[in-house]
Protein backbone atom coordinates (compact mmCIF):
# COMPACT_ATOMS: atom_id res chain seq x y z
CA UNK A 1 0.00 0.00 0.00
CA UNK A 2 2.92 2.03 0.80
CA UNK A 3 3.79 1.95 -3.27
CA UNK A 4 0.33 3.66 -3.67
CA UNK A 5 0.74 6.65 -2.13
CA UNK A 6 2.01 9.64 -4.34
CA UNK A 7 5.59 10.65 -4.65
CA UNK A 8 5.65 13.70 -2.79
CA UNK A 9 4.16 11.82 0.52
CA UNK A 10 6.94 9.36 0.28
CA UNK A 11 9.52 11.95 -0.08
CA UNK A 12 8.25 14.18 2.48
CA UNK A 13 8.91 11.09 4.76
CA UNK A 14 12.09 10.51 3.78
CA UNK A 15 13.36 14.02 4.34
CA UNK A 16 11.49 14.61 7.66
CA UNK A 17 13.00 11.34 8.76
CA UNK A 18 16.59 11.73 8.20
CA UNK A 19 15.99 15.59 9.59
CA UNK A 20 14.22 13.98 12.92
CA UNK A 21 17.25 11.11 13.40
CA UNK A 22 19.86 13.78 13.53
CA UNK A 23 17.76 16.97 14.65
CA UNK A 24 16.61 14.71 17.46
CA UNK A 25 20.16 13.96 18.75
CA UNK A 26 20.82 17.73 19.02
CA UNK A 27 17.72 20.05 19.54
CA UNK A 28 16.42 18.50 22.66
CA UNK A 29 19.49 18.69 24.23
CA UNK A 30 19.99 22.60 23.60
CA UNK A 31 19.05 23.28 27.20
CA UNK A 32 21.53 21.35 28.77
CA UNK A 33 24.39 23.20 25.89
CA UNK A 34 22.96 26.99 26.81
CA UNK A 35 23.27 26.17 30.85
CA UNK A 36 26.94 25.19 30.74
CA UNK A 37 27.62 27.95 28.21
CA UNK A 38 25.45 30.48 30.36
CA UNK A 39 23.55 29.50 32.48
CA UNK A 40 20.14 27.95 33.63
CA UNK A 41 17.84 30.89 33.96
CA UNK A 42 19.29 32.58 30.67
CA UNK A 43 19.01 29.27 28.91
CA UNK A 44 15.52 29.28 29.62
CA UNK A 45 14.72 32.51 28.24
CA UNK A 46 16.52 31.87 25.48
CA UNK A 47 14.64 28.71 24.18
CA UNK A 48 11.32 30.97 25.83
CA UNK A 49 12.25 33.30 23.10
CA UNK A 50 12.99 30.73 20.47
CA UNK A 51 9.73 28.83 20.72
CA UNK A 52 8.04 31.92 20.73
CA UNK A 53 9.92 32.96 17.47
CA UNK A 54 8.78 29.91 15.74
CA UNK A 55 5.42 30.44 17.31
CA UNK A 56 5.02 33.20 15.49
CA UNK A 57 6.52 32.38 11.86
CA UNK A 58 3.96 29.14 11.87
CA UNK A 59 1.66 31.48 11.82
CA UNK A 60 2.22 32.92 8.78
CA UNK A 61 3.24 29.81 7.25
CA UNK A 62 0.01 28.67 6.64
CA UNK A 63 -0.92 31.87 4.75
CA UNK A 64 2.19 32.01 2.50
CA UNK A 65 2.08 28.49 1.35
CA UNK A 66 -1.35 29.30 0.21
CA UNK A 67 0.03 32.64 -1.36
CA UNK A 68 3.33 31.66 -3.34
CA UNK A 69 2.89 27.67 -3.55
CA UNK A 70 3.94 24.55 -1.34
CA UNK A 71 7.44 23.59 -2.45
CA UNK A 72 8.18 26.84 -3.43
CA UNK A 73 7.94 28.05 0.73
CA UNK A 74 9.80 24.49 1.52
CA UNK A 75 12.56 24.87 -0.77
CA UNK A 76 12.88 28.52 0.44
CA UNK A 77 12.53 27.08 4.01
CA UNK A 78 15.02 24.07 3.62
CA UNK A 79 17.64 26.80 1.93
CA UNK A 80 17.42 28.79 5.06
CA UNK A 81 17.90 25.74 7.03
CA UNK A 82 20.88 24.51 5.38
CA UNK A 83 22.12 28.31 6.25
CA UNK A 84 21.82 28.17 9.70
CA UNK A 85 23.45 24.88 9.91
CA UNK A 86 26.14 25.88 8.54
CA UNK A 87 26.35 28.79 11.05
CA UNK A 88 25.78 26.82 14.02
CA UNK A 89 29.06 24.61 12.44
CA UNK A 90 31.28 27.53 12.33
CA UNK A 91 30.49 29.19 15.52
CA UNK A 92 30.36 25.73 17.54
CA UNK A 93 34.18 24.75 15.85
CA UNK A 94 36.98 23.39 17.56
CA UNK A 95 38.58 27.54 16.73
CA UNK A 96 36.07 29.09 17.95
CA UNK A 97 32.52 29.17 19.85
CA UNK A 98 29.68 31.68 20.19
CA UNK A 99 26.44 30.55 22.31
CA UNK A 100 24.84 33.81 21.53
CA UNK A 101 25.54 33.12 17.85
CA UNK A 102 24.36 29.83 18.02
CA UNK A 103 20.90 31.16 19.31
CA UNK A 104 20.49 33.28 16.63
CA UNK A 105 20.94 30.63 14.26
CA UNK A 106 18.39 28.47 16.22
CA UNK A 107 16.03 31.48 16.08
CA UNK A 108 16.86 31.32 11.77
CA UNK A 109 15.99 27.65 12.25
CA UNK A 110 12.51 27.68 14.22
CA UNK A 111 11.67 30.39 10.92
CA UNK A 112 12.55 28.05 8.83
CA UNK A 113 10.16 25.79 10.38
CA UNK A 114 7.46 27.97 10.60
CA UNK A 115 7.34 28.27 6.69
CA UNK A 116 8.23 24.23 6.20
CA UNK A 117 6.22 22.70 8.41
CA UNK A 118 2.33 24.11 7.73
CA UNK A 119 3.02 24.15 3.56
CA UNK A 120 4.63 20.04 3.99
CA UNK A 121 1.29 19.55 6.06
CA UNK A 122 -0.66 20.97 3.05
CA UNK A 123 1.38 19.26 0.64
CA UNK A 124 0.15 16.22 2.26
CA UNK A 125 -3.40 16.86 1.97
CA UNK A 126 -3.41 17.77 -1.41
CA UNK A 127 -1.91 14.65 -2.78
CA UNK A 128 -3.92 12.34 -0.64
CA UNK A 129 -7.09 11.42 -1.12
CA UNK A 130 -9.72 10.07 2.08
CA UNK A 131 -8.89 6.53 0.90
CA UNK A 132 -5.29 6.97 1.73
CA UNK A 133 -5.08 9.69 4.00
CA UNK A 134 -5.19 7.47 7.38
CA UNK A 135 -2.58 4.81 6.33
CA UNK A 136 -0.42 7.93 5.01
CA UNK A 137 -0.43 9.95 8.85
CA UNK A 138 -0.58 5.82 10.13
CA UNK A 139 3.26 5.76 7.94
CA UNK A 140 3.99 9.11 8.79
CA UNK A 141 3.46 8.34 12.70
CA UNK A 142 5.86 5.18 13.37
CA UNK A 143 8.32 7.41 10.56
CA UNK A 144 8.35 10.42 13.36
CA UNK A 145 8.70 8.12 16.59
CA UNK A 146 11.83 5.62 15.49
CA UNK A 147 13.70 8.67 14.20
CA UNK A 148 13.21 10.61 17.47
CA UNK A 149 14.07 7.13 19.40
CA UNK A 150 17.39 6.82 16.70
CA UNK A 151 18.49 9.91 17.53
CA UNK A 152 17.93 10.55 21.33
CA UNK A 153 20.37 7.58 21.17
CA UNK A 154 22.59 9.00 19.39
CA UNK A 155 22.46 12.43 21.44
CA UNK A 156 22.72 10.79 24.27
CA UNK A 157 26.27 9.39 23.39
CA UNK A 158 27.31 11.95 21.24
CA UNK A 159 25.68 15.14 22.26
CA UNK A 160 28.54 16.15 24.76
CA UNK A 161 31.59 15.56 23.48
CA UNK A 162 30.98 15.41 19.47
CA UNK A 163 28.64 18.28 19.24
CA UNK A 164 30.69 19.60 16.46
CA UNK A 165 30.34 16.51 14.59
CA UNK A 166 26.52 15.83 15.21
CA UNK A 167 26.09 19.85 13.77
CA UNK A 168 28.63 18.61 10.47
CA UNK A 169 26.00 15.68 10.30
CA UNK A 170 22.67 17.64 10.69
CA UNK A 171 24.38 20.13 7.55
CA UNK A 172 24.88 17.15 5.53
CA UNK A 173 21.32 16.02 5.93
CA UNK A 174 19.95 19.56 5.30
CA UNK A 175 21.90 19.82 1.73
CA UNK A 176 20.31 16.15 1.13
CA UNK A 177 16.75 17.12 2.19
CA UNK A 178 16.88 20.39 0.15
CA UNK A 179 17.76 18.32 -2.71
CA UNK A 180 15.18 15.90 -2.47
CA UNK A 181 12.65 18.42 -1.99
CA UNK A 182 13.95 20.46 -5.02
CA UNK A 183 14.38 18.10 -7.26
CA UNK A 184 11.72 15.13 -5.90
CA UNK A 185 8.36 16.89 -4.76
CA UNK A 186 6.03 18.15 -7.37
CA UNK A 187 4.14 21.15 -6.68
CA UNK A 188 0.42 20.19 -7.24
CA UNK A 189 -1.00 23.48 -5.57
CA UNK A 190 -2.15 26.06 -8.49
CA UNK A 191 -1.63 29.54 -6.70
CA UNK A 192 -4.42 32.03 -7.53
CA UNK A 193 -2.74 34.31 -9.12
CA UNK A 194 -5.26 37.03 -8.46
CA UNK A 195 -3.56 38.89 -5.11
CA UNK A 196 -6.26 40.37 -2.40
CA UNK A 197 -5.11 42.32 -0.19
CA UNK A 198 -6.58 40.34 2.79
CA UNK A 199 -4.69 38.10 2.42
CA UNK A 200 -1.87 39.31 3.28
CA UNK A 201 -2.87 41.39 6.09
CA UNK A 202 -3.06 40.27 9.78
CA UNK A 203 -6.81 41.17 9.86
CA UNK A 204 -7.93 37.63 8.68
CA UNK A 205 -5.50 36.02 11.15
CA UNK A 206 -6.58 38.17 13.93
CA UNK A 207 -10.88 37.79 12.85
CA UNK A 208 -10.19 33.61 12.75
CA UNK A 209 -8.80 33.36 16.17
CA UNK A 210 -11.09 35.97 17.99
CA UNK A 211 -13.50 33.86 16.36
CA UNK A 212 -12.70 30.47 18.01
CA UNK A 213 -11.21 32.42 21.21
CA UNK A 214 -15.21 33.16 21.91
CA UNK A 215 -15.88 29.61 21.61
CA UNK A 216 -15.32 28.78 26.10
CA UNK A 217 -16.19 25.11 25.39
CA UNK A 218 -13.11 24.69 23.34
CA UNK A 219 -10.84 26.97 24.96
CA UNK A 220 -11.67 25.23 27.94
CA UNK A 221 -10.53 21.89 26.92
CA UNK A 222 -7.45 23.91 25.02
CA UNK A 223 -6.35 25.19 28.55
CA UNK A 224 -6.71 21.76 30.00
CA UNK A 225 -4.29 20.19 26.62
CA UNK A 226 -1.93 23.24 27.93
CA UNK A 227 -1.76 22.47 31.22
CA UNK A 228 -0.90 18.54 30.14
CA UNK A 229 1.73 19.29 27.52
CA UNK A 230 3.15 21.56 30.03
CA UNK A 231 4.51 18.30 31.73
CA UNK A 232 5.43 16.85 28.91
CA UNK A 233 7.91 19.82 27.46
CA UNK A 234 9.59 19.91 30.74
CA UNK A 235 11.63 16.40 29.83
CA UNK A 236 13.96 18.21 27.43
CA UNK A 237 14.39 21.17 29.92
CA UNK A 238 14.13 21.17 33.45
CA UNK A 239 14.56 17.65 33.71
CA UNK A 240 16.96 17.29 31.27
CA UNK A 241 19.19 19.87 32.85
CA UNK A 242 18.31 18.09 36.24
CA UNK A 243 19.98 15.04 35.39
CA UNK A 244 22.63 16.27 33.65
CA UNK A 245 23.91 17.94 36.82
CA UNK A 246 22.46 15.23 39.46
CA UNK A 247 23.35 12.05 37.86
CA UNK A 248 27.21 10.75 38.80
CA UNK A 249 29.15 9.40 36.18
CA UNK A 250 29.47 5.94 36.63
CA UNK A 251 30.61 2.85 34.61
CA UNK A 252 27.94 -0.02 34.27
CA UNK A 253 28.48 -3.60 33.84
CA UNK A 254 26.81 -6.26 32.24
CA UNK A 255 27.26 -9.67 32.96
CA UNK A 256 30.71 -8.68 33.42
CA UNK A 257 31.05 -9.15 29.51
CA UNK A 258 30.22 -5.54 28.78
CA UNK A 259 30.82 -2.29 30.18
CA UNK A 260 30.01 1.73 29.47
CA UNK A 261 29.65 5.06 30.77
CA UNK A 262 26.23 6.31 32.32
CA UNK A 263 25.59 10.15 32.77
CA UNK A 264 22.98 11.85 33.43
CA UNK A 265 22.34 12.58 29.45
CA UNK A 266 22.83 9.05 28.53
CA UNK A 267 20.16 8.21 31.01
CA UNK A 268 17.87 10.63 29.89
CA UNK A 269 18.10 9.53 25.87
CA UNK A 270 17.42 5.77 27.33
CA UNK A 271 14.25 7.00 30.00
CA UNK A 272 12.72 8.45 26.24
CA UNK A 273 13.89 5.27 24.09
CA UNK A 274 11.48 3.42 26.35
CA UNK A 275 8.93 5.89 26.05
CA UNK A 276 9.14 5.87 22.47
CA UNK A 277 9.23 2.77 21.91
CA UNK A 278 6.60 1.92 24.20
CA UNK A 279 4.48 4.06 22.24
CA UNK A 280 5.50 2.50 18.79
CA UNK A 281 4.44 -1.11 20.13
CA UNK A 282 1.52 -0.32 22.53
CA UNK A 283 -0.48 2.18 20.44
CA UNK A 284 -2.40 -0.40 18.22
CA UNK A 285 -3.08 -2.32 20.92
CA UNK A 286 -4.13 0.14 23.81
CA UNK A 287 -6.41 2.14 20.47
CA UNK A 288 -8.09 -1.40 19.83
CA UNK A 289 -8.71 -1.39 24.00
CA UNK A 290 -9.78 1.76 24.41
CA UNK A 291 -12.72 1.18 21.26
CA UNK A 292 -16.24 1.62 22.49
CA UNK A 293 -15.63 2.22 26.15
CA UNK A 294 -16.63 5.34 28.19
CA UNK A 295 -13.31 7.65 26.63
CA UNK A 296 -13.66 10.41 29.25
CA UNK A 297 -12.65 8.73 32.34
CA UNK A 298 -10.00 7.13 30.50
CA UNK A 299 -9.05 10.56 29.36
CA UNK A 300 -8.55 11.38 33.00
CA UNK A 301 -6.69 8.15 34.44
CA UNK A 302 -4.43 9.13 31.91
CA UNK A 303 -3.80 12.38 32.88
CA UNK A 304 -2.93 11.49 36.64
CA UNK A 305 -1.14 8.63 35.56
CA UNK A 306 1.32 10.59 33.40
CA UNK A 307 1.74 13.41 35.78
CA UNK A 308 2.67 10.72 38.15
CA UNK A 309 5.32 9.70 36.20
CA UNK A 310 6.83 13.20 35.61
CA UNK A 311 6.39 14.07 39.43
CA UNK A 312 8.98 11.40 40.29
CA UNK A 313 11.52 12.35 37.25
CA UNK A 314 11.20 15.88 38.96
CA UNK A 315 13.90 14.73 41.70
CA UNK A 316 14.37 11.31 41.94
CA UNK A 317 17.93 9.85 41.27
CA UNK A 318 17.21 6.39 41.32
CA UNK A 319 17.36 4.89 38.15
CA UNK A 320 14.86 2.09 38.97
CA UNK A 321 12.64 4.93 40.27
CA UNK A 322 13.14 6.71 36.85
CA UNK A 323 12.60 3.95 34.08
CA UNK A 324 9.34 2.68 36.19
CA UNK A 325 8.18 6.29 35.99
CA UNK A 326 8.77 6.52 32.38
CA UNK A 327 6.85 3.36 32.40
CA UNK A 328 3.88 4.42 33.96
CA UNK A 329 4.11 8.44 32.54
CA UNK A 330 3.96 6.55 28.75
CA UNK A 331 0.92 4.38 29.85
CA UNK A 332 -1.26 7.60 30.77
CA UNK A 333 0.18 8.87 27.46
CA UNK A 334 -1.45 6.12 25.42
CA UNK A 335 -4.71 6.85 27.42
CA UNK A 336 -5.22 10.24 27.05
CA UNK A 337 -3.56 11.23 23.68
CA UNK A 338 -6.24 9.04 21.30
CA UNK A 339 -8.84 9.75 23.51
CA UNK A 340 -8.42 13.57 24.05
CA UNK A 341 -8.27 13.38 20.11
CA UNK A 342 -11.48 11.86 20.00
CA UNK A 343 -13.39 14.43 22.92
CA UNK A 344 -11.66 17.36 20.53
CA UNK A 345 -13.17 16.31 17.56
CA UNK A 346 -16.84 16.19 18.96
CA UNK A 347 -16.42 19.67 20.32
CA UNK A 348 -14.78 21.39 17.19
CA UNK A 349 -17.44 23.25 15.17
CA UNK A 350 -17.02 21.61 11.78
CA UNK A 351 -18.02 24.30 9.58
CA UNK A 352 -14.85 26.22 10.71
CA UNK A 353 -12.27 23.34 11.45
CA UNK A 354 -9.85 24.99 10.05
CA UNK A 355 -9.49 27.43 12.28
CA UNK A 356 -10.19 25.15 15.33
CA UNK A 357 -7.30 22.95 14.30
CA UNK A 358 -5.17 25.97 13.86
CA UNK A 359 -5.75 27.23 17.43
CA UNK A 360 -5.58 23.64 18.68
CA UNK A 361 -1.89 23.13 16.96
CA UNK A 362 -0.89 26.23 19.30
CA UNK A 363 -1.24 24.02 22.29
CA UNK A 364 1.97 22.83 21.43
CA UNK A 365 3.59 26.00 20.98
CA UNK A 366 1.91 27.42 24.15
CA UNK A 367 3.17 24.31 26.46
CA UNK A 368 7.04 24.49 24.50
CA UNK A 369 7.19 27.66 26.32
CA UNK A 370 5.82 26.53 29.16
CA UNK A 371 8.53 24.04 29.34
CA UNK A 372 11.16 26.31 28.82
CA UNK A 373 10.01 28.65 31.55
CA UNK A 374 10.13 25.40 33.72
CA UNK A 375 14.07 25.72 33.33
CA UNK A 376 13.89 29.14 34.96
CA UNK A 377 11.15 28.28 37.58
CA UNK A 378 13.10 24.77 38.41
CA UNK A 379 16.36 26.50 39.16
CA UNK A 380 14.76 28.51 41.37
CA UNK A 381 12.24 25.97 43.76
CA UNK A 382 13.94 22.90 43.11
CA UNK A 383 12.77 18.85 41.93
CA UNK A 384 10.48 18.36 44.52
CA UNK A 385 8.64 21.62 44.16
CA UNK A 386 8.74 21.06 39.88
CA UNK A 387 6.89 17.42 40.91
CA UNK A 388 4.13 18.77 43.37
CA UNK A 389 3.92 21.73 39.92
CA UNK A 390 3.56 18.66 37.95
CA UNK A 391 0.48 16.89 39.73
CA UNK A 392 -0.96 20.82 39.69
CA UNK A 393 -0.60 21.35 36.34
CA UNK A 394 -2.59 17.94 35.86
CA UNK A 395 -5.19 18.58 38.45
CA UNK A 396 -6.10 22.01 35.76
CA UNK A 397 -5.88 19.61 33.30
CA UNK A 398 -8.84 17.64 34.35
CA UNK A 399 -10.71 20.53 35.81
CA UNK A 400 -10.64 22.37 32.43
CA UNK A 401 -11.29 19.52 30.11
CA UNK A 402 -14.35 18.69 33.00
CA UNK A 403 -16.10 22.09 32.33
CA UNK A 404 -15.58 21.90 28.77
CA UNK A 405 -17.08 18.23 27.90
CA UNK A 406 -19.89 19.00 30.60
CA UNK A 407 -20.46 22.61 28.75
CA UNK A 408 -20.37 20.81 25.21
CA UNK A 409 -23.26 17.96 26.91
CA UNK A 410 -25.50 20.99 27.78
CA UNK A 411 -25.61 22.34 23.71
CA UNK A 412 -25.62 18.97 22.48
CA UNK A 413 -28.66 18.63 24.69
CA UNK A 414 -30.15 22.46 23.93
CA UNK A 415 -29.76 21.24 19.96
CA UNK A 416 -31.52 18.08 20.65
CA UNK A 417 -33.98 19.66 22.55
CA UNK A 418 -34.37 22.77 19.91
CA UNK A 419 -34.58 20.06 17.36
CA UNK A 420 -38.00 18.03 19.04
CA UNK A 421 -39.56 21.18 19.32
CA UNK A 422 -39.48 22.35 15.77
CA UNK A 423 -40.75 18.44 14.74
Amino acid sequence: MFSALHPNIKVRIYTSFLSRVVGSAVFPFMAIYFTKEINASVAGILLLIQVAVQFTAGLYGGFLADIIGRKRLMVAGEVMKVGAFAGLLAVNSPIYTSPWITFIMLLVIGISSGMVNPASEAMLIDVSTKETRAFMYSVNYWAVNFSIMIGLMIGGWFFEHHFFELIAVLLLMGIVTLWMTAALIVDTYQVNQIKEERTYGIKPLLKSYSMVMKDWTFMAFTFGGIAILSIEFQRNNFISVRLEEEILPQTIQLFNLYSFDMDGIRLLSLLTVVNTLMIVLFTAVVGKWITGKKEEPIMYTGFILFGLGYFFMAFSNHTLTLFLSVIVLTIGELLYVPTRQSLLADIVDDSKRGAYMAMNGLVFQIGKMIGAAGLIVGNIVGGMAMGAGFLGLVVLGIFFSKVALKSAGKEASVIKTSAAVGK
